[in-house]
């Protein structure tokens, strides 16, 4: 099944400059490997080994945080919108 996966600004490099990109899985694990499929080098930044997020890479399913669903497990239906958010750090 196809669903749209957001991607933030600094890794559309890997993307040919597209925001959002299609991609086929039944869960966030296998919708992220079509899009490393097709955005190759996009994995360094996204994972730390595998199956393993980067601390710093947040994952949206239509606006829910996947930590608290099924992390990577998180099944996806037809029409579902992931987004792919980097952590901001920041204070004094």
């Amino acid at each position: 099944m196809s669903v749209k996966v957001r991607i933030p600004s600094p890794l559309r490099s890997y993307t040919n400059g597209a925001d959002v990109v299609e991609a086929q899985g039944a869960s966030i694990a296998e919708v992220l490997d079509s899009v490393k499929a097709s955005a190759p080098g996009i994995e360094t930044r996204l994972f730390k080994g595998p199956a393993q997020l980067n601390r710093f890479v947040n994952v949206y399913l239509n606006d829910e945080d996947i930590r608290f669903l099924k992390n990577l497990e998180t099944p996806v239906k037809e029409g579902d919108e992931i987004s792919i958010v980097p952590a901001i750090a920041g204070g004094m």
